[in-house]
């Protein structure tokens, strides 16, 4: 996968000022807002910024967190994970592999009845959804 490098100028002319402080700037949208938060369509997730396949509706589940969970990404390699220790607290940062854009963060052992004992807790705002066809 070829990895997309812009300047932050170009992801600005790109991205609308919200996706830009979300993707580029690490921000949280408001809980219960995003627009696939009680989405059910079947389909594929990628990287609102770089278009790149992050996950599969197959393993998105309801969690009441207030945005769009799942319990895996599509490959491993889709995305990355970083320490973020930011709030006052540690957590685990995810990123866009191809592009290095902020998605949320994933949660281990919260015990939701899911496969990996994960909750990827991804802002919508970071997605874009192409229905299955």
């Amino acid at each position: 996968m070829d990895k997309v490098v812009k300047s932050e100028a170009e992801w600005r002319t790109q991205l609308s000022p919200e996706e830009f402080r979300v993707l580029r700037e690490a921000g949280t949208e408001r809980p219960f807002t995003g627009e696939y938060v009680d989405t059910k369509t079947e389909g594929v997730y990628s990287c609102r910024a770089c278009g790149a396949e992050l996950f599969r509706s197959d393993t998105k589940f309801e969690s009441h967190c207030g945005w769009p969970s799942f319990f895996e990404p599509s490959e491993s390699e889709a995305v990355r994970l970083i320490e973020d220790r930011s709030l006052g607290m540690v957590r685990t940062e995810v990123r866009c592999a191809r592009c290095d854009s902020h998605l949320g963060h994933v949660f281990h052992g919260e015990g939701y009845p899911t496969p990996t004992d994960d909750r990827y807790c991804i802002n919508s705002i970071s997605l874009r959804l192409e229905p299955k066809g």
